[in-house]
């Protein structure tokens, strides 16, 4: 194999360790190695098709960024998938016994302790799911079961499981919790019809417990075939016997490539879903990892970096992360100009949302009940040269514009007065919550001004 292409994939795997973390990274890319590069398509291997499925809709993007990087040409990403699972499973009649090899006595819950209620940021955004999975820990089985959160990539639904499953674990020490993803289920299943005498450990496993916390469920399509069976089986032994099952999706119940009689019982309980944070709450997120890790970040950037990534809460914290190990590093002055740098590779503009220096202009002006001609004339009062110094800042921040062009649409100023306003406007925003707070309001009415 060209040594070019694998020094290629490695720089991609190095880039999206910092953006998604090694856990997922070591989850989802261990297995993939790749192939070959024949003009504008990079071909990966994955180990089946749950690997592709995930990374095509989680990760495609990011990763043919970083290759248009490298090559300084669009590139496609392509999958070869060496295993199909659904072949697996048919086949299992023609498959030779082979010598038992035994599933450990123990079960082990698979919760990371990390992930808590107390670390886990609410916002508007989430805060019906939070207060659910709360109240699952202190009647489980009863109240809310099964309970089905949905929501998109990076949104929280791991984290609020986990809680769950720690927090029964305090209130419940005897109780038999396991997390798992769809993707180990299906994997433990097939391992289990391959060597039938396994298939006794494999229903001690999944039916003698307490909770079920299970995650990605839509990568249990109708192809999986027996699996599916097997966890409609799990699901209402555990839902008869009065156990808790939390269920986690990319998507609503309707949506999913299951059979019907599943989609009927995952709404059998409770439905919640998870919207992408606001912008506070992806401040709070940030200061919230910022602390954890050890971190001083001036409040500009936790602004811009909040104000930039909006989706993702994964992709936000990836984003901090790797601000943070460059400035310590390469003992880059931590300013904005050298975190735009940083993070320009991965902040994309949504399509709909475009700053301009007019839509600043508009709202700080009816924030501060001026209008834009008063942000633009000499005057030097109080009441116009503090929301005028507002503007430049957030131009200065949300906008590509240089010094010089945001001081010719502020009424012809010098450079240096855009300067000056932005450096002002920075030590205030960093020393003064209430006025930090002031910022993202606005902040968040010019993302909304569409």
């Amino acid at each position: 194999m060209d040594s070019s292409i694998i020094d290629a994939w490695k720089k991609v795997v190095d880039n999206l360790t910092l953006s998604i973390g090694q856990a997922s990274v070591s989850l989802w890319f261990k297995g993939v190695k790749p192939i070959s590069l024949n003009e504008n398509t990079f071909t990966i291997s994955v180990p089946n098709k749950f690997f592709s499925d995930w990374i095509e809709k989680n990760q495609q993007f990011n990763i043919e960024q970083n290759l248009k990087g490298i090559y300084s040409k669009d590139i496609k990403l392509e999958y070869k998938i060496e295993k199909d699972l659904s072949d697996e499973i048919s086949k299992v009649n023609n498959i030779t016994i082979h010598p038992v090899v035994p599933m450990p006595p123990v079960v082990k819950d698979q919760l990371n302790p990390k992930f808590t209620f107390e670390r886990f940021i609410i916002g508007n955004s989430n805060r019906f799911a939070s207060g659910c999975a709360e109240a699952v820990t202190k009647n489980p089985g009863k109240q809310f079961n099964p309970l089905f959160i949905y929501g998109g990539v990076g949104l929280g639904k791991t984290h609020l499981m986990h809680a769950i499953g720690n927090e029964l674990k305090k209130n419940f020490p005897n109780f038999r919790i396991l997390y798992v993803t769809c993707e180990t289920f299906v994997s433990d299943f097939i391992e289990a019809i391959r060597f039938q005498e396994k298939m006794s450990a494999f229903k001690n496993k999944y039916r003698n417990l307490d909770c079920l916390l299970i995650d990605d469920i839509q990568f249990l399509t109708k192809n999986a075939g027996r699996s599916q069976e097997e966890f409609f089986n799990v699901f209402n032994t555990l839902k008869d016997g009065g156990k808790q099952i939390v269920i986690a999706s990319d998507r609503p119940q309707d949506k999913l490539e299951v059979e019907e009689r599943l989609i009927s019982r995952f709404k059998w309980g409770n439905t919640v879903d998870i919207q992408k944070p606001d912008l506070e709450t992806r401040i709070a997120i940030l200061k919230k990892k910022a602390e954890e890790e050890g971190f001083s970040v001036p409040e500009d950037i936790v602004v811009f970096i909040a104000s930039q990534i909006k989706s993702n809460i994964r992709e936000l914290e990836g984003a901090l992360l790797r601000v943070t190990s460059f400035i310590k590093f390469t003992n880059t002055p931590f300013t904005l100009d050298a975190v735009k740098i940083i993070l320009k590779d991965i902040v994309v503009p949504e399509e709909n949302v475009q700053i301009t220096i007019d839509k600043i202009q508009k709202v700080v002006a009816e924030e501060y009940h001026l209008t834009v001609k008063d942000l633009k004339i000499k005057k030097r009062t109080k009441e116009l040269a503090v929301p005028r110094q507002i503007a430049m800042y957030l131009a200065r921040s949300l906008t590509d514009m240089s010094t010089t062009e945001i001081g010719d649409t502020f009424g012809g100023r010098d450079h240096t007065t855009v300067m000056h306003a932005y450096n002002k406007i920075s030590k205030d925003v960093e020393n003064d919550a209430w006025f930090a707070a002031e910022i993202n309001k606005i902040i968040k009415l010019i993302k909304e001004d569409n």
